[in-house]
């Protein structure tokens, strides 16, 4: 008879969903977490698709890289697993029937949602395809990126030009980008973490030819880039850089193939000294460092962990001493920047309240008096309020027929479907109708374009 096996694999709690001490309401506390969807999956076609799939890796590492959408699901089917699973954006890819490519960026669970229309993209393996050095996939995507804003905040405009978008929505907009990925601290947040960057440029409105502004003043443009950072240490021979290259490929488990051949040299003073070596193939020709972006100076940890205690408290007090050992102490570094992609230029269309559905806070296309901006007022509150009380209806249904199960048996199947009814009313058509909101599709101009790098 086979032994009974004994259990001794523990279930632990799932890390998705929000913690007790931070509810899912509170997305100040958690950490951020999203989901790229296609919405109608494979109806958006295969380049979409492909930039569905770039901008999850982008996303990474707090996102669902393997989601896989189905052409019955709905909006409301992602909105329903988002608190369950601790999600706080929803980038919502689309394509109108015109065939303009369009995003929205959706904060749960009560919103706001920014619309925007994709002009132009550049895919990964387009950008990758036009570099010279293209960089590979390694462990850039375990941590999140540091992210970059540009010209977010807009000068104030005159009378007689077009009025810009306004400023509390563009200080709306800078908080939902700065939300996307969680606040990095300078003090506790180790250099070696942060491997890419999320560059995210709004356009100014360009002049022409009279010194005037173009009619493009009230268009809030967005270009979004994504590099690698690469650092080297300089200051250093590079037949030293060499040989430090070489020891942390050994570490690796790599072979020795790496290690410079210092066989035909008397001593390996003349391998870092005489320049003449590099006619012996132990070096290249030329010494000098290699093309960067930019050179940064940083105090070096690992090397004030060991220091003394005369040198600790050298650097307390200051002086000569202290300005030593602090100069010895800093590091130079020289940063690289290797675009990985993709690339995007977003047109910000409309901003509207709670997921997907509310009320209009701007658009690009239209605008409304104040008589008109009071009527649509009105007529959202009174959808509030008809809302509220289904809700109250609703309650008091189920509460009802729960009494009359437990004190009068079954409920028969008349009773059963109405509770089903009452279940799903909160989710009702007159939420998601927008009458008073031209539809986008018909504002579109210009198809999709989709410009790879040349």
């Amino acid at each position: 008879m086979a032994k009974k096996r004994s259990k001794r694999r523990t279930h632990l709690a799932g890390q998705n969903g929000p913690s007790k001490g931070n509810p899912a309401d509170s997305s100040a506390q958690r950490t951020p977490k999203s989901m790229v969807i296609r919405i109608g999956a494979s109806e958006v076609g295969p380049s979409v698709t492909q930039l569905v799939r770039d901008v999850r890796s982008m996303m990474e590492p707090e996102t669902a890289v393997r989601l896989k959408e189905r052409k019955s699901n709905r909006l409301r089917d992602y909105t329903a697993m988002a608190g369950p699973l601790g999600v706080s954006h929803l980038l919502l890819f689309s394509r109108s029937n015109t065939g303009n490519t369009n995003l929205r960026i959706a904060l749960t669970p009560r919103g706001p949602t920014l619309h925007f229309r994709v002009e132009k993209y550049s895919l990964s393996k387009d950008v990758k395809r036009a570099m010279k050095h293209p960089k590979g996939s390694g462990t850039e995507f375990h941590n999140p990126p540091l992210l970059v804003m540009n010209n977010f905040m807009s000068t104030s405009s005159t009378d007689d030009e077009r009025p810009a978008v306004p400023k509390h929505l563009e200080a709306l907009t800078t908080s939902i980008f700065q939300s996307l990925f969680p606040a990095i601290s300078p003090q506790s947040t180790p250099l070696s973490s942060i491997r890419r960057v999320l560059l995210v440029n709004r356009e100014l409105p360009k002049q022409n030819s009279e010194g005037k502004q173009s009619s493009d003043i009230g268009a809030y443009v967005l270009n979004v880039r994504h590099y690698a950072i690469a650092t080297k240490r300089t200051g250093l021979p590079k037949s030293i850089r060499r040989i430090n290259a070489a020891e942390k490929l050994l570490k690796q488990g790599r072979n020795k193939q790496f290690v410079p051949n210092l066989g035909k040299l008397e001593d390996a003073a003349d391998y870092v000294l005489d320049p003449s070596a590099a006619m012996s193939g132990f070096t290249s020709g030329s010494e000098s460092e290699a093309e960067t972006d930019a050179e940064v100076e940083f105090l070096e940890t690992d090397v004030r962990k060991v220091l003394s205690r005369k040198q600790r408290e050298a650097l307390e007090r200051g002086g000569k001493q202290s300005s030593e050992l602090s100069s010895q102490l800093v590091q130079k570094r020289a940063v690289k920047l290797t675009e990985l992609g993709p690339r995007m230029k977003l047109r910000m269309t409309k901003v509207e309240e709670g997921v997907c559905s509310g009320k209009i806070m701007w658009h690009e296309y239209l605008s409304k008096t104040k008589e008109e901006e009071k009527a649509l007022d009105q007529i959202w509150e009174k959808r509030k309020k008809e809302k509220e009380e289904r809700k109250r209806i609703q309650k008091e249904n189920v509460a009802r027929k729960r009494e009359e199960k437990d004190g009068k048996g079954p409920v028969d199947d008349k009773d059963k479907d109405d509770d089903d009814d009452d279940e799903e009313e909160d989710w009702d058509s007159e939420d998601f109708d927008n009458e008073d909101v031209v539809d986008d599709e018909a504002m579109d101009v210009d198809g999709p374009l989709e410009v790879p790098i040349r």
